[in-house]
């Protein structure tokens, strides 16, 4: 049974960094697409970042430089190390994997992913 969870999620000021953590089960993470979205209140889930089964990188333009994805294979682990926050980061961040092996991601739609976590709350106060 696949499973997706998510923590690490927190309230930070802006400027601050945090760390999340989605731990995978069930399957084999860095063989899939592992990506990150957020939805904030409102407002339509987005894509944030991926990292596809095939080593490749993708970002949300707003998060490039500030926002790093990468994977910890001893935990079967996707992580987003998230610096220079500001209060439009804020939402509930969702990890989330893709359907096919070794393909790379796309954060343009969520038809290409099969599981998705429960999420982790950011809150980014100015």
């Amino acid at each position: 049974q696949v499973r997706l969870v998510e923590s690490g999620g927190g309230s930070v000021q802006a400027g601050g960094s945090l760390r999340l953590s989605c731990v995978g089960s069930g399957f084999t993470a860095n063989q899939y697409c592992m990506s990150w979205f957020r939805q904030a209140p409102g407002k339509e889930r987005e894509g944030v970042a991926g990292i596809g089964g095939d080593g490749s990188r993708t970002y949300r333009d707003s998060v490039r430089g500030r926002f790093t994805i990468s994977r910890d294979n001893a935990k079967n682990a996707l992580i987003l190390e998230m610096n220079s926050l500001n209060p439009e980061d804020s939402g509930m961040y969702y990890c989330a994997r893709g359907s096919r092996l070794y393909d790379h991601c796309s954060l343009l739609g969520f038809g290409d992913y099969t599981y998705w976590g429960q999420g982790t709350q950011v809150t980014v106060s100015s």
